[in-house]
């Protein structure tokens, strides 16, 4: 077993222990994460530094917190020598780069207005792409759940993106609504009419003749309940909010037992039962 993979192992472990708030063999854990050489790249990859946190938090063991905190003020010392690292790589660049030229260099180069040179023309700058979720740069668990929970903020219009491509993919699917896809295959539905279309414009013609019949019966319905039962205004509509109302009252249970009475909203259509 790799180092990654026994790290990852003793990761999972203490996770585990976190979960149950049970820190029996803890110890043995961390002397085993203690005896290895871990490297920048190791803890990125298995995120054992934020275990090994959350088991210090939890745990009320002096000897394993100590342990815990000496892990991982080891560990920020990688991360500190990494960011040095990257501060000397930048220096050196800009050291290397050439200097102001110097008066002797000048008598041996053309002037400016003798040497002109072509324009090239311009090119947009690549927009810079944020990666998901983003990779964890610290130990600390909090810091870095909070990181998802931006990195998932983020992504919600691909959710909605996969929702609408789904739904899509399911219509022109649909056995019994081959007409869609005989009209995308067929040019009579453009590309770009079918992105933007609706679950009831894809919907099949029998599946619109069923929801324009079950239109018409409930606006009969509701056409009939206004004629035959009470107008009030004690009644306010949870979806509109008006107080518009006809109610009729049915003796559904025993006769020992208060009527039920069944509201509809004359405004809106809503139904509901009023005991």
């Amino acid at each position: 077993m790799g180092k990654e993979e026994e790290i990852a192992r003793i990761a999972r472990r203490l996770d585990k222990m976190v979960t149950k708030k049970s820190v029996e063999g803890a110890m043995d854990l961390l002397r085993e994460l203690k005896a290895m050489p871990v490297t920048l790249h190791l803890l990125q990859s298995t995120r054992i530094g934020m275990s090994v946190n959350a088991l210090r938090k939890q745990s009320s063991d002096e000897e394993v917190i100590a342990l815990a905190k000496s892990l991982i003020k080891s560990w920020k010392k990688l991360l500190d020598a990494s960011d040095a690292k990257a501060g000397e790589r930048r220096s050196t660049s800009l050291a290397s780069l050439p200097s102001k030229d110097t008066s002797e260099g000048k008598a041996h180069r053309p002037s400016l207005s003798s040497r002109k040179r072509p324009e090239l023309p311009r090119t947009p700058s690549t927009p810079r792409m944020t990666t998901f979720p983003p990779v964890p740069i610290t130990c600390d668990a909090v810091r870095n759940k909070c990181r998802e929970m931006l990195a998932a903020a983020l992504q919600t219009d691909h959710v909605k993106y996969k929702n609408r491509v789904r739904s899509r993919i399911s219509n022109l699917k649909d056995a019994k609504n081959p007409g869609l896809r005989r009209s995308v295959l067929c040019g009579t539905i453009a590309p770009q009419r079918i992105a933007e279309m609706t679950s009831e414009e894809m919907a099949s013609d029998e599946l619109k003749e069923i929801r324009k019949a079950m239109t018409r019966e409930a606006i009969r319905e509701h056409q009939m309940a206004r004629a035959s039962g009470t107008h009030t205004d004690l009644f306010t509509c949870g979806r509109c909010k008006r107080k518009s109302c006809t109610y009729t009252q049915v003796q559904t249970r025993s006769s020992d037992e208060p009527m039920t009475t069944f509201v509809v909203c004359n405004e809106c259509g809503n139904r509901w039962k009023f005991c």
